[in-house]
């Protein structure tokens, strides 16, 4: 069998990472294969054109239902003066964009009730905050101060978006995801317009990071894994379907790591750990780190193996056995959390972005992996989901002697253990038939017994009779001797 024919259910074309739309940015399943700049384009365009089709049905409806009454009662028609009133304000509604958190009506001082009521809820919010929190506030005040006003102005602005936030609790997450991309749209063109960071990409983008440390860290327990949301049932279910594939191995996904190799092993380890790391993190940019140190030591594996560099090929295969592995908690969580809130620069180029794409891709090949991606028989796969037997173990005979020796062992103490699981079921069945039989005698005996006294009863004769004397029956009684008295002697 070719290599070609062996990864035909792994291999993805690098073409197909790319946004389908063809701007050259990468693209996410969470997307429908679009990047992040292209996704909201067409979103607000759909969201717009239903907006426009529903004000269409209402209208008509409004001439169906004014002609009906018009002809009922000879009345001259309506006018639409109401319905175009209520037209301007729909629409006035419907445009959600994040002006409202800069424009002057909420940098002003906020009224005496209002303020009284912002006061009374901190002190709660303080008192819930994490220590993580509170260590994310002081480093992102401490960052700011180098920059003096500018620094200000940010911290101003952040403040006030993350108070925002917490009286759109009630939007769907969507609609809050939103909220904080075009707060980070915002931020960006304010940054870039401002005389202190023209012509400062870098120091723009690690401003940027800071924002975004500091605003997720904030809203961190209100936005990950909502309660309105399925991502709780979609982490369940890959959670469970990465369990029954546990019986997957390196040969049937043709990942090119040879894990006897101490090196290697211990790089595998590692990527183990940086994606389940991932799911501790509350910033979406520190989970997209965890995915990339897990990615770098995957291609570290790899070409230690092969002593040349990794290719694509090679590495989407091996993170997919990484994932199986792993088993991240949460990890449709995950994935959500970062598509909704990282900032969007990081998934459309980059490393960054370029290791989150192959891990949704790896994430969406488990899901629908069958028997031809891993070259099985629809049999024995549907075998080994099932737990009927998995597949065939290493005979610890047929090592070479240059193999490792405790990997001989370990497959020894496999066969040993399996022999000894096969006698303790064999021992099992055997008391179990042995505790039937004698059940079974017992019944029996207990049978045999009752159709004996049935057969045989027991006559006992009643009492009652009187007691009479041995000799009553001797007619001759006259004739015998007195009794002999008892004498007593005196002397």
């Amino acid at each position: 069998m070719s290599l070609k024919s062996e990864r035909r259910g792994i291999h993805v074309d690098q073409s197909e990472l790319l946004c389908k739309k063809g701007c050259g940015y990468y693209g996410n399943p969470a997307w429908q294969g679009f990047c992040s700049k292209c996704w909201r384009e067409e979103y607000s365009k759909a969201r717009q054109r239903q907006i426009q089709e529903d004000w269409e049905l209402a209208e008509r409806l409004q001439r169906e239902e004014e002609a009906a009454y018009a002809s009922s009662q000879g009345a001259p028609s309506l006018t639409f003066s109401k319905f175009e009133e209520k037209k301007t304000n729909e629409t006035k509604r419907k445009v959600q964009t994040v002006k409202k958190f800069f424009s002057p009506s909420s940098r002003a001082a906020p009224k005496k009730a209002d303020s009284q009521e912002v006061k009374a809820s901190s002190p709660s919010i303080n008192r819930q905050a994490s220590l993580e929190t509170e260590r994310a506030s002081k480093d992102f005040i401490d960052f700011l101060k180098g920059f003096r006003r500018p620094g200000q102005d940010i911290l101003k602005q952040c403040r006030g978006f993350i108070e925002a936030m917490q009286h759109k609790k009630e939007l769907n997450i969507e609609e809050q995801s939103e909220y904080v991309q075009d707060f980070y749209q915002n931020m960006v063109d304010r940054l870039q317009s401002h005389s202190s960071f023209k012509g400062s990409p870098e120091g723009i983008e690690k401003i940027m990071d800071q924002i975004e440390n500091y605003i997720m860290t904030r809203l961190y327990k209100t936005v990950f894994c909502p309660e309105t949301t399925d991502d709780e049932k979609k982490d369940l279910a890959v959670q469970k379907r990465i369990r029954a594939l546990h019986w997957v191995t390196l040969e049937m996904l043709c990942v090119p790591v040879n894990e006897e190799i101490h090196e290697v092993y211990e790089l595998v380890v590692r990527a183990i750990t940086a994606v389940i790391e991932m799911d501790s993190r509350r910033v979406p940019r520190e989970k997209l780190t965890c995915i990339t140190k897990c990615s770098k030591q995957i291609f570290n594996a790899i070409k230690i193996t092969k002593n040349e560099p990794a290719s694509a090929d090679d590495f989407l295969p091996t993170l997919i056995y990484i994932v199986l592995k792993a088993n991240p908690p949460r990890l449709q969580s995950n994935i959500q959390y970062i598509t909704r809130f990282c900032n969007p620069s990081r998934l459309m180029t980059g490393e960054d972005g370029y290791y989150f794409t192959n891990l949704c891709c790896a994430v969406a090949f488990i899901e629908k992996l069958d028997a031809q991606s891993l070259n099985l028989t629809e049999e024995d796969f549907d075998r080994y989901m099932s737990g009927q037997s998995s597949p065939k173990k290493h005979d610890s005979e047929e090592w070479s002697p240059e193999e490792c020796a405790g990997m001989k062992q370990m497959y020894k103490n496999l066969n040993l253990i399996s022999q000894l699981n096969d006698r303790q079921q064999r021992i099992i069945s055997t008391a179990k038939q042995l505790e039937k039989d004698l059940i079974d005698w017992s019944e029996g005996v207990t049978k045999e017994v009752e159709d004996i006294i049935e057969k045989y009863p027991l006559d006992i004769k009643p009492k009652g009779q009187s007691v009479v004397a041995i000799d009553s029956d001797n007619v001759e009684n006259d004739k015998l001797p007195p009794p002999i008295q008892p004498q007593m002697f005196l002397g």
